[in-house]
């Protein structure tokens, strides 16, 4: 069974059947059936190893999420697939939550997660195939068209500006038509201000007011029915019902009582709400795709074509036709098309775009170019390295996007008040209906009072305040080099009290140089190429740092044989048959070697910010041989980066595993107080876990394997991206350039997202709170109460989108 299945339930029984993975014999298809048969509400579960399936019978409230965990928690796996729907025809957070509401639904589908903002749906499967029809029949029944997004991220400019168009054309000619149309109803309410009273002839109103309401108002009748059949309601219902219960009353008046009811007809009311809200939903279209204006410019950065030097050929070719280990040629001015290693030529090219660097970078043979950027001046030949969806813009483009579709914790209370908006809407309106007409007997204002209720309760600003600000933040983040890989990172980082860093690499330029050695008895050279031999093969930037100086030094250097690392401590080698150790101070300690001879040297060299590493020999009786000291400077930018983070209130805290002197000499250049040295790769994990349960919300910055577990368990991650791949998987922020003043504009842009996104919410509770109240005391005439509703979500978008003339730190 290659997907997964479910039986629509019985008023008792729900029967599941989805597949497992890592079962090798009858004895784990035991152990998941045990697990599955425990979960309470199971009332039978059996496994079938042939096909890798299980089948369960549960109660009516059993969801697979809990099966899924069952079976994991035994050990096994249920396979989960991703899949990106593009989702058309919403109009509001109502929409929102019914779209999601009808992919839960679906068998196999363990979460969903929709966001009106993109038009986007995010839905995690548990299956091994995707039964596509499935999920977008589902949609379809919920009353909205959805297509499969084929691969985020690699949607090329043109492609997302035609999608664009699709939406933004049909509504431009109903605003302009619909505009002329109402015009002349609205002309004799503002003649009348001039002393000039006059009134359109009853059937000429009713002839321009009908294709307003059938015509150009049919988007409403269409989705507000869609709704209807779907058991739910949205932003379209409450527009139809309240536009045409105003038409309806005017055309019963001018049938009834003739041109004697000039003064009863309210056709202007019914045609200047449509046409004010299509005006709001256009004007809001325009400034949703504005907040995707980051999207569009990382997309546009990738050229369509690239120049490959084949047997000796320049050959223009299609982007797509390039392959691993071509050869490309860039030409001054040229965008480069690929990630690749410089072979031949030297160039300054401009990164701006990808990681907000300003200034140009020198490249030379053996330097790393990455596709999208712009080469300045000479002729380079790339070697190809990644191309298409494995290049650093697409997964750029990919985070971003992803960061984008995703909600934040926040807008759960939001999806919550969704749910019941709009029948909450419609019962008020009907009291009022009902209460004016019983208590005054007035039903042309109980009717116009109930209209303008429908009318000004719009829960679009609802569903777009906290999309449009996270969307913007992200954009504006991406912008200045810094990728936020989900809102949840962006919701944590705007709370951040401490923010931890490491500092080899992160602080510092993690390029240290061997700047002083010294044997106890003189022989510096013997020292030095002991040291290398211990190294040869060592990646650690203190044994690159000791390689360059042997060959500098032109050292000879022994072969080591039985070398190892020792975890957090140093390496371990036999070198012409000596039992060799280098390392920490902390190391020699434990291995019982006396530094008596030279500690007066590496504490003077620990006052000058040095970190000192010692090589003994461990044979029949522990013997130092010599001392090595290593400089490594801090980044340019380390000071400004720790004054902003102290002017954002942000204490500072400093993880290191050199030694005291070396960190504290470091820490106080930087004006960093609170430094942890000599801490090992673990115990980074265990500080910033006493920091957390001290009450504090913490970021871990860094850039190493050695982080990853520290990056892990912070609040949130900041991985350098000029450190490793694991680093950057385990941290919820990554900065694209190793700058540690990102940092500060990491949390900086955090605060202000999350500022608008409660401005957002405050505005569009209070809109809601305050004008559904005065529409119902008969206090705002339906025409007003359709100009409000359309400012209110235009308002919302504008002040998310204020966001993007945040400009960054400027040295």
């Amino acid at each position: 069974m290659n997907s997964l299945a479910q039986t629509p339930p019985s008023a008792d029984v729900r029967r599941w059947s989805f597949p497992i993975s890592g079962m090798t014999c009858a004895s784990c298809v035991a152990r998941v059936e045990k697990a599955l048969v425990k979960v309470p509400g199971v009332r039978e579960a059996s496994v079938n190893l042939a096909t890798e399936a299980a089948a369960v019978e549960a109660a009516p409230e059993v969801d697979l999420g809990v099966l899924r965990a069952a079976v994991e928690k035994a050990g096994y796996e249920v396979p989960e697939q991703a899949l990106s729907l593009q989702i058309e025809g919403m109009t509001c957070a109502s929409c929102v939550a019914r779209v999601e509401k009808a992919l839960l639904n679906v068998p196999g589908v363990i979460a969903a997660e929709v966001n009106l903002a993109t038009e986007q749906a995010q839905v995690r499967l548990a299956a091994r195939e995707i039964d596509m029809a499935a999920v977008l029949r589902a949609v379809e029944r919920a009353g909205y068209a959805a297509r499969p997004v084929t691969e985020p991220g690699a949607v090329t400019e043109g492609a997302a500006e035609a999608a664009s168009n699709r939406h933004r054309l049909p509504e431009w000619w109903p605003v302009a038509v619909a505009g002329v149309l109402s015009a002349p109803l609205l002309l004799p309410m503002f003649t009348a201000l001039f002393g000039l009273p006059w009134m359109l002839p009853g059937w000429l109103q009713l002839l321009l007011a009908t294709p307003v309401q059938f015509w150009l108002g049919a988007r409403f009748y269409r989705a507000g029915w869609k709704a209807l059949r779907a058991g739910a309601g949205n932003m379209d219902l409450l527009v139809a019902l309240g536009t045409t219960a105003g038409y309806g009353l005017s055309v019963y008046q001018l049938l009834v009582h003739g041109e004697h009811a000039m003064h009863q007809l309210y056709f202007e009311a019914s045609a200047v709400v449509i046409t004010l809200v299509l005006l709001g939903k256009w004007l809001e279209g325009r400034a949703k795709r504005q907040t995707t204006e980051a999207i569009r410019a990382l997309q546009a950065l990738r050229p369509d074509r690239a120049r490959v030097r084949r047997d000796g050929t320049d050959v223009d070719v299609a982007l797509g036709d390039v392959r691993v280990g071509d050869l490309v040629v860039v030409r001054p001015g040229e965008r480069v098309p690929v990630d690749g290693e410089v072979v031949e030529g030297a160039s300054e090219i401009d990164e701006s775009m990808i990681t907000g660097e300003s200034l140009p970078v020198a490249k030379h043979p053996g330097d790393r170019a990455t596709g999208g950027s712009v080469n300045a001046e000479g002729l380079l030949i790339i070697r190809t390295l990644a191309v298409g969806a494995e290049s650093t813009l697409a997964r750029i483009v990919r985070l971003v996007e992803s960061a984008q579709a995703k909600k934040a914790p926040i807008q759960r209370l939001v999806d919550r008040v969704s749910a019941v908006f709009v029948p909450v809407v419609i019962g008020i309106a009907l009291v009022t209906l009902l209460g004016w007409g019983l208590g005054t007997g007035d039903w042309e204002g109980a009717i116009l009072n109930a209209v303008a209720v429908l009318v000004i309760a719009c829960p679009c600003a609802l569903g777009l305040a906290t999309p449009t600000a996270i969307m913007a933040g992200t954009g504006v983040a991406a912008r200045h080099g810094v990728l936020i890989k989900d809102a949840e990172a962006l919701e944590v980082a705007h709370g951040v009290e401490v923010v931890a860093f490491d500092k080899t690499g992160t602080l510092t330029e993690g390029k240290p140089e061997l700047v002083a050695f010294e044997a106890v008895d003189g022989n510096d050279a013997g020292l030095l190429g002991a040291s290398a031999a211990i190294q040869a093969n060592s990646e650690h930037p203190l044994a690159r740092a000791v390689m360059d100086a042997a060959k500098r030094e032109r050292v000879g250097v022994p072969m080591a044989i039985e070398v190892r690392a020792v975890a957090g401590r140093g390496m371990a080698a036999v070198v012409r048959q000596r039992q060799l150790r280098l390392g920490s101070s902390r190391y020699m300690q434990e291995l019982g070697v006396d530094l008596t001879a030279l500690e007066a040297r590496a504490q003077a060299l620990r006052a000058s910010g040095r970190t000192v590493s010692w090589l003994a020999d461990v044979g029949d009786k522990p013997q130092l041989i010599g001392l090595l000291a290593f400089a490594d400077a801090p980044k340019a930018s380390a000071a400004h980066a720790v004054q902003k983070l102290h002017r954002l209130g942000i204490r500072t805290v400093m993880l290191t595993g050199d030694n005291q002197g070396s960190a504290d000499s470091v820490g106080q250049q930087l004006g960093i107080v609170e430094i942890r040295a000599e801490v090992l790769p673990e115990d980074k994990a265990e500080i910033v876990t006493a920091l957390k349960n001290g009450g504090h919300r913490v970021a871990m910055v860094g850039d190493g394997i050695n982080d990853a577990p520290a990056l892990a368990a912070a609040d949130v991650g900041i991985a350098m991206s000029t450190g490793t791949d694991v680093a950057m998987h385990a941290a919820g922020i990554t900065l694209m350039r190793g700058d540690p003043a990102l940092v500060a504009d990491a949390i900086d842009i955090s605060r202000r997202t999350y500022a608008k996104i409660r401005q957002n919410l405050f505005w569009a509770f209070v809109y809601n709170v305050i004008g559904i109240p005065l529409a119902a005391f008969g206090l705002l005439s339906p025409v007003v109460a359709a100009a409000a509703m359309a400012f209110s979500s235009v308002s919302v978008v504008t002040n998310a989108l204020m966001l993007r003339s945040w400009k960054g730190s400027q040295q």
